[in-house]
């Protein structure tokens, strides 16, 4: 499935708009049921980073204290279906749920828990980099200033695999 045919723009909100009410919903959830769970990190916060839209479907990721994810909104799905979304940087597996408040989403994990992290500036750093990745096709390099230097401390191919490693200058 192509990125474009997995779902619509949502609600007629802008890409932003939608991660932020999206993040809202998760931070009241991390506040009624994730706080105290074990996975739990509490140094760092609820954030959506990056949210844009490719071939009009929103994209971007969340990141909470319990999870990175990369999160689409989608039309229709059934909860736990898995979907293939086409991205510039390749075909990614992403699992369908539903947030209530917002409705079904296809989402793929990056980390989780996020205890490797020791702040959210280097979480909001791992996420910015990894949009940067998903975006750019293996062949090219990341158009912005800011992707590139968010994506120097991260191998972003590694990123990708699942097999993150930090640069050392």
């Amino acid at each position: 499935m192509s990125a474009g045919a997995a779902g619509q723009e949502p609600c007629e909100l802008t890409p932003a708009a939608w991660g932020e009410r999206l993040a809202g919903l998760y931070r009241e959830i991390g506040t009624r049921t994730m706080r105290e769970l074990p996975i739990y990190h509490d140094v760092l916060d609820v954030e959506a980073v990056g949210f844009t839209s490719l071939n009009g479907l929103t994209i971007g990721i969340v990141v909470t204290p319990w999870f990175m994810n990369v999160i689409v909104p989608v039309a229709e799905g059934s909860v736990g279906a898995s979907v293939t979304l086409e991205l510039p940087a390749g075909c990614f597996a992403f699992t369908i749920g539903d947030v209530a408040g917002v409705g079904p989403i296809a989402s793929c994990s990056l980390f989780s828990p996020m205890f490797e992290f020791e702040d959210m500036a280097a979480a909001r750093a791992a996420a910015k980099a990894a949009m940067a990745a998903l975006m750019t096709a293996h062949d090219e390099e990341p158009d912005t200033e800011q992707a590139v230097t968010t994506s120097r401390a991260i191998d972003r191919r590694a990123f990708l695999r699942g097999t993150l490693s930090e640069r050392r200058a």
